[in-house]
């Protein structure tokens, strides 16, 4: 699923109302319908609701919304921020279409704000998509006695003051909503960590815009659908066997850190691979033979930390590397030799990444199209170089794949998936309860099972991505967010595939 910016939401919108040769007015009574069919399934007509509109067309979405919510029977006011002689015309509509129980009052000075009772539902309707400079003077105050007022702050399309495709400017007043309904499809903002308090819990409602606009425009910024991995996911063949689905190398574990080795082969194993190979130092091997009974272990010579590759290294499919090895000298060493020799692709991870940050010359090393890093934010950091805000992270992330050929899953939230080709897709599942120790080396496992399984390395991320966040959200249902632990991931794999396999109601 596609990412538009502002400038293309608004050339869908006007496609749209071409293409339907209807007034742009009736797509805004079918945006404000949609507001509120889910607003009735959140509120309760007994609630209270303050509406703010700002004289734009977001405000004009406001004034059509509180309209329905008082055919609904709600108890509706409406707040009007800003000079209305100078609004849009189909603010000017809206405002006109407002029963006559429904009165709009003008807010002028701040004195006219109004306080706002403990318990109240405030729909914000200042500004939407098409904001591009900071609040100010009379906006700002508004806002800011919002944000202080303890009021449910739901907002319409975008919460006011925030950008919808770039960097807000430091220290701007930004409405803090509890919940962001975006029309037809979220917004990039959403995805960003550092949006989390200002956007709250967003959803996304469908308005119509024209299916053949949004498939022809290009972007390079998707979303992760379940209907887009579904179509990935392969079936598996009647008369197949165990070579069928790969022999994946994991080269994993360290005194002290065999957990780490046994969650990402336990996933793996649970993500479909025919055969698995562990090599880990001598001190695991009890460990991993006794919790992993399915692979097949070998010993490294040093007993506490990986420091060599293992003979007939080209029997494999695909090499798992990092969780758990340390950055022990003989470790850089091995990790250097693996990236000058092997032809097969490679899923780095962990301590494997931060050896390759420090060293120019192993980035160098890195073969084109064949390498899958797995970072948490700091982890790429070192790899990538550090950043300032979550827009440049993320131009870094296109930059760094771009200039090495490779596939980074920049873990988080909505881990962000980055190609050799600039593309960027950011994931849908997942939830708190996964930030532990451990998850990451499931997702390890997960990506290195689906590359031996000749999934190529861009299905292979964004799949695995997704079915790792999934397992995530079953256990949440079991277990909890607070509880969780990596194991409970691992668990649930099996389900969260089976869910895949399930057709769309």
């Amino acid at each position: 699923m596609k990412l538009l910016t502002a400038a293309q939401i608004r050339e869908a919108d006007a496609y749209t109302i071409q293409e339907e040769n209807m007034a742009s007015l009736e797509l805004m009574e079918r945006a404000a319908r949609a507001f509120t069919g889910w607003f009735e399934n959140k509120f309760l007509p007994t609630e209270e609701v303050f509406v703010f509109c700002g004289p734009g067309n977001n405000g004009g979405d406001g004034l059509a919304v509180a309209r329905l919510l008082h055919q609904r029977k709600y108890k509706v006011q409406v707040f009007i921020v800003g000079d209305t002689a100078k609004a849009s015309e189909d603010f000017k509509a809206n405002l006109e279409r407002l029963p006559e129980e429904v009165q709009a009052q003008t807010i002028e000075e701040e004195k006219d704000i109004p306080e706002l009772p403990l318990i109240a539902c405030v729909v914000d309707a200042l500004f939407g998509t098409g904001l591009t400079r900071p609040l100010t003077g009379l906006y700002e105050e508004v806002v800011e006695q919002l944000n202080n007022s303890g009021a449910c702050i739901t907002s319409i399309d975008m919460p006011s003051g925030l950008y919808t495709d770039s960097q807000t400017p430091e220290g701007c007043t930004i409405i803090k909503a509890d919940n962001t309904i975006s029309f037809q499809l979220p917004k990039l903002a959403f995805f960003l960590p550092q949006h989390e308090e200002y956007v709250g819990d967003w959803q996304v409602v469908p308005i119509g815009l024209s299916e053949q606009f949004v498939s022809g425009v290009e972007t390079d910024l998707y979303y992760t659908s379940r209907r887009d991995v579904q179509q990935l996911l392969k079936p598996r063949r009647k008369f197949s066997h165990k070579g069928t689905y790969g022999h994946a190398l994991l080269l994993c574990g360290g005194y002290g850190k065999m957990g780490a080795a046994v969650l990402a082969a336990r996933a793996c194993l649970r993500s479909g691979v025919g055969l698995l190979t562990i090599q880990a130092p001598s001190a695991g091997y009890t460990v991993l033979q006794t919790a992993v009974p399915e692979a097949m272990t070998l010993t490294d010579p040093n007993r506490r930390h990986l420091s060599e590759l293992p003979e007939a290294i080209d029997k494999f499919d695909v090499i798992g590397v990092g969780p758990g090895i340390g950055t022990e000298p003989p470790t850089k060493t091995a990790i250097g030799q693996l990236l000058a020799t092997s032809s097969h692709p490679l899923v780095i991870d962990a301590d494997a990444i931060n050896i390759i940050a420090g060293s120019d010359r192993l980035k160098e090393q890195l073969p084109k199209n064949k390498v899958i890093f797995t970072p948490h934010p700091k982890e790429f950091e070192r790899l990538a170089g550090k950043v300032n805000n979550d827009y440049e992270r993320l131009q870094r992330l296109r930059d760094f794949c771009q200039e090495h050929q490779c596939y980074i899953t920049l873990k988080g939230s909505h881990t962000a998936i980055g190609t050799p080709s600039g593309k960027v897709y950011f994931n849908t599942t997942g939830n708190s309860g996964m930030a532990t120790g451990g998850t990451g080396d499931v997702l390890t496992g997960v990506i290195t099972a689906l590359v031996g399984q000749q999934y190529n390395l861009e299905e292979a991320c964004i799949l695995g991505v997704y079915v790792h966040g999934l397992a995530g959200d079953l256990a949440l249902r079991t277990v909890g967010d607070i509880g969780m632990t990596a194991s409970d991931l691992i668990d649930h794999l099996p389900k969260a595939f089976m869910c895949l396999q399930q057709p769309m109601s």
